[in-house]
């Protein structure tokens, strides 16, 4: 009779059982994010804090500041220099994104035509205006757009036998000569963003749009402006937040003149805080641009599908 074998009994421990993570590695991926929120607490949540609350007081800089309430958001809204700001501001952003923005998609499509000689060197060029300060770009275009001895006005006579028009001196035409600017300046820029859009379109939609028989206007919008849309969308609301802060063309080619006609809300907030010494006033300004730039631009990104899959 053969004899049954005694099994060794199990041991309490196995070898591939999760072992108890200590504390301090349960904390280590804490120490490593932490760095990030404390510089989003110091540089993001304190200022708009910060700003929140002057936007309740008065304060000229010096002194504790004064607690005032909603006085300086109703003072905005009676203010007609602020009304103009909006205005202007609201045509800027209408310029970036309806003039702008398509400008720069031609461009794109220039450049990325098959046969181009010399492509990169005309990426450069485009892109050259982005890259100069803003000091030598109102040198450049206070020469351009003189009334007597400008650029703009000898083109004029020589073509046309027009002249004398006072490019920063007219209220409208000023905001003609700032929309250029904004042209020259970032169409270049923007143009950078659709080329590398344009560069990942499939060849063979093309081709198979060729077959069909279509022409390069139906090849353009059935195919290319399809298949650019998250970069349209992209740099759509990109433009519109640029526009809304601009700053730099209209204060060194006109100051927000002739009487606010080309005052931007930048400016206005500008001119508040550090011309008036009434930073209260100014951080309300900032605050009504910040609300109206975030709902614009949630709205933007509903409208365009931005952040959402296919």
């Amino acid at each position: 009779m053969a004899t049954q074998e005694t099994l060794p009994a199990p041991t309490s421990t196995r070898t591939g059982a999760p072992r108890p993570r200590s504390t301090t590695a349960t904390r280590a991926p804490y120490a490593f994010i932490a760095p990030f929120y404390v510089l989003f607490v110091l540089f993001m949540l304190v200022p708009i804090v910060a700003s929140l609350y002057l936007s309740l007081t008065s304060w000229a800089g010096l002194g504790a500041p004064e607690w005032i309430g909603l006085r300086n958001y109703a003072n905005l809204f009676t203010d007609s220099s602020f009304h103009k700001a909006l205005v202007n501001t609201l045509l800027y952003v209408a310029v970036a994104v309806v003039v702008i923005v398509p400008v720069s998609l031609l461009l794109a499509t220039a450049l990325n035509a098959r046969g181009l000689r010399a492509r990169d060197a005309f990426r450069v060029t485009y892109f050259v205006p982005m890259v100069v300060s803003p000091i030598i770009v109102a040198l450049i275009f206070s020469l351009v757009f003189d009334q007597n001895y400008g650029l703009a006005n000898s083109l004029l006579h020589a073509l046309f036998g027009l002249g004398g028009v006072d490019w920063l001196g007219d209220p409208t035409i000023a905001k003609v000569a700032i929309s250029l600017v904004m042209l020259w300046r970032w169409a270049g820029y923007l143009t950078i963003f659709f080329l590398a859009g344009l560069q990942n379109v499939p060849k063979d939609l093309y081709e198979a749009a060729a077959l069909d028989g279509a022409g390069w206007w139906r090849s353009f919008t059935s195919v290319t402006l399809p298949a650019l849309k998250p970069v349209t969308a992209f740099v759509a609301v990109t433009s519109f937040i640029s526009a809304a802060q601009i700053f730099d063309e209209p204060f060194l080619l006109t100051q927000g003149g002739p009487s606010d006609q080309t005052l931007s809300v930048a400016m206005f907030i500008y001119r508040a805080a550090f011309q008036r010494q009434q930073f209260g006033y100014a951080a309300a300004g900032g605050v009504v641009l910040f609300v109206v730039v975030f709902l614009v631009s949630q709205g933007f990104n509903r409208l365009l599908g931005i952040g959402r899959s296919s």
